[in-house]
């Protein structure tokens, strides 16, 4: 965010948008709630979960479609690998990762959950986001807790899968083929 202050309109925007999320999110009309009695600390200290564009509840099905048809991901996890070398594993490997990868790129935003390198030493403040923030080992007491960063972890910034055609049954991820 900058330190400039909004225009009119952006505010108006955003009143707008936040309305609709505060009926919708129950995390974000908590920290609503704690910004508008001055509690910014506690509002700031887990933030809401941001929804992604109207994303339907098919959209886990549209997704895993997707990767079987350019990553053939369900055919290679659903194989059985016992028999199969390293070297043939390695070479289904490579192109299910390759089909896979360009899937993720062209239809989602993806981000570290934190930025610091992986090795580096961080604190676990009170009120830290236990969905973004996983802490493992020997873990007693309560926070701050202090440790090393072990994965930055993942999180999606923005989805863009395409639109469904009416009639299209998504729980189908690969149309069984006849060749004739």
């Amino acid at each position: 965010m900058g330190s400039a202050t909004p225009s009119f309109f952006r505010r108006a925007l955003i009143a707008f948008t936040s309305f609709k999320r505060i009926l919708k999110d129950p995390g974000f009309a908590r920290a609503v709630g704690a910004l508008a009695k001055g509690d910014a600390g506690h509002a700031l200290a887990r933030p809401a979960a941001v929804p992604l564009a109207s994303a339907a509840p098919d959209s886990a099905l549209l997704l895993l479609g997707l990767l079987q048809r350019e990553g053939r991901l369900v055919d290679f996890l659903q194989e059985d690998l016992k028999g199969a070398s390293d070297q043939e594993i390695g070479a289904a490997a490579r192109i299910v990762h390759q089909g896979c990868r360009g899937v993720l790129s062209a239809h989602l935003k993806i981000a570290p959950v934190r930025e610091e390198p992986e090795g580096s030493r961080v604190v676990l403040a009170p009120g830290f986001d236990a969905s973004a923030n996983r802490p493992t080992g020997n873990v007693v007491g309560d926070p701050p807790f202090q440790g090393t960063l072990v994965h930055r972890g993942w999180r999606v910034t923005q989805m863009d899968l395409p639109k469904t055609t009416g009639g299209h049954d998504l729980r189908i991820l690969a149309a069984a083929e006849v060749e004739l």
